[in-house]
C-alpha cells in the first residue's frame, strides 16, 4: 500500500463518519394515469442509484430566485456526499441532472423529507467520497 492509498483510505473512513443522514437517490419513472381519480401520479423509480447513509449539507447560504412559468421559485443548493465505494447499478447508468435525492432520515429533523434534484456529479479516483450537487426547489 502506497502512502497515497493509506491517506485515501483514512480520508474515506473520516468522510463516512460524517454521513449521519439517510437518502435514496434514483431516476424517476414515467408518470402513471390513475383512471379512478383522473389524476396523473408519479411512477416508481426507473433506476435506483443508492440507498443508505449520506451527508447532506447546504452548499451556500444564498438563495436563487427564478421564474418558472408564472411562478417564482427559490433554489437552494446542497452538497450530498455518499461513500466513495458506492457501485453503479447493474445497468452501468450514472446519475445525471434531473435525478432525485430524497432525504429519508436525519438527526436534523428539518432535513428529513427534503427532496433535492441532482445538478451535477463529481467523479475522481483520488476523492474521499462521491459528491453530488443538488438543489431544493420551493
Amino acid at each position: 500500500m502506497t502512502a497515497l492509498d493509506a491517506a485515501l483510505s483514512a480520508g474515506r473512513r473520516e468522510a463516512e463518519a460524517l454521513m449521519v443522514d439517510t437518502i435514496s437517490m434514483y431516476r424517476p419513472g414515467s408518470d402513471i394515469f390513475d383512471r379512478d381519480t383522473g389524476q396523473t401520479v408519479p411512477g416508481g423509480p426507473a433506476v435506483v442509484f443508492y440507498e443508505g447513509t449520506a451527508r447532506v449539507k447546504p452548499a451556500q447560504l444564498a438563495v436563487s430566485q427564478v421564474q418558472a412559468g408564472e411562478e417564482e421559485l427559490r433554489l437552494r443548493q446542497y452538497r450530498v456526499t455518499i461513500p466513495w465505494s458506492t457501485a453503479l447499478p447493474s445497468t452501468g447508468e450514472r446519475p445525471r441532472a434531473g435525478d432525485v435525492v430524497d432525504v429519508t432520515a436525519s438527526p436534523d429533523v428539518r432535513l428529513a423529507g427534503l427532496r433535492l434534484w441532482v445538478q451535477s456529479v463529481q467523479y475522481s479516483a483520488t476523492a474521499t467520497a462521491w459528491r453530488i450537487i443538488a438543489e431544493e426547489r420551493s
